[in-house]
């Protein structure tokens, strides 16, 4: 059996949906559930493409001064030639970011979609912190704010059903979770199926779940005596922490770290990471295994995977 028959005949059975834009009609005027600036502007986009590979070989490099991982693909046969030349891009990304906090993760791939490394544009941000640093920011920057979820307090924060209408009228394409504390619902999980990602400050599956995030993460890691830490970027599932594992990225855990310390080391780790994997989602770089694995394709090789 050929590749692609492998492909799209072993994922139209599979239970896991595919990457998709779900695109709802784009009305002409917008609900006033947040304050967009008038000179915001919104461009359009599309979504995904599909490969296989049949082994993965992985690997750490270390240094004195910084711990990598590096991955990469062996023995990629009969792969169908989807996109010949990676140098044409698509037509770039709307992206929704996710926070509750100072988002500096979001700066970061705010400000790579400026320079023009990441292929999209962060159209709106959800958090549930009016307040927050975040939202701070993305005022400033002329960013549409919305409350999300709906709360007593707050009477122009969104509804499930409400913000899921709203995301489909700025025609998202991912949604990207830096430091957004709540449980997704599965109603928006059901809307973009995976099209969401969170990145969290550990390792995972180690140290994740109800409960740790934040500092409290970096606490447990120094306590348990890990050598190792870092962030995990990840699909979004119905669960805390559980879904897909797409990237990671390995810094040491020192003799004499505290929580703090080592939070700053793994933030750092944090802000690269998200960059390069909000570039591989918006050039359709998120390749699909046979056996379900997101992987990112090499953007100077198609033929070498992470």
């Amino acid at each position: 059996m050929d590749a692609q028959s492998l492909l799209f005949g072993s994922r139209s059975n599979s239970s896991s949906p595919s990457i998709q834009n779900l695109k709802a009609s784009f009305f002409s005027t917008l609900p006033n559930y947040f304050s967009p600036s008038p000179s915001s502007s919104i461009q359009s986009s599309r979504l995904a493409s599909f490969k296989i590979h049949h082994s993965v070989a992985s690997h750490l490099v270390i240094s004195k001064k910084s711990l990598q991982c590096q991955s990469r693909v062996e023995k990629v046969e009969n792969v169908p030639d989807f996109d010949k030349d990676l140098g044409k891009r698509s037509k770039r990304k709307k992206l929704a970011v996710f926070v509750s906090g100072g988002g500096s993760n979001f700066r970061s791939i705010y400000e790579a979609t400026v320079r023009g490394s990441v292929h999209g544009d962060i159209v709106v941000l959800v958090t549930n912190k009016q307040g927050c640093g975040g939202a701070e920011y993305a005022r400033y920057k002329d960013i549409p704010v919305i409350l999300f979820p709906k709360t007593k307090d707050e009477p122009e924060s969104l509804s499930v059903n409400d913000l899921v209408t709203t995301l489909r009228r700025f025609e998202v394409d991912f949604i990207l979770l830096a430091g957004y504390l709540k449980l997704i619902p599965d109603e928006l999980i059901r809307a973009y199926p995976n099209s969401i990602l969170n990145i969290h400050p550990s390792l995972l599956p180690a140290f994740g779940g109800k409960g740790y995030y934040g500092m409290k993460v970096h606490k447990a890691v120094i306590a348990s005596g890990a050598r190792y830490s870092g962030p995990t970027i990840h699909f979004v599932d119905e669960h805390y922490d559980t879904g897909r594992i797409l990237a990671q990225r390995v810094v040491p855990v020192l003799a004499s770290d505290t929580a703090e310390e080592l939070a700053a080391r793994v933030l750092c780790e944090e802000h690269q990471l998200f960059v390069e994997v909000a570039e591989a989602v918006c050039d359709d770089r998120i390749i699909w295994r046979e056996d379900g694995v997101p992987m990112i394709q090499s953007k100077e090789n198609p033929n070498d995977y992470s």
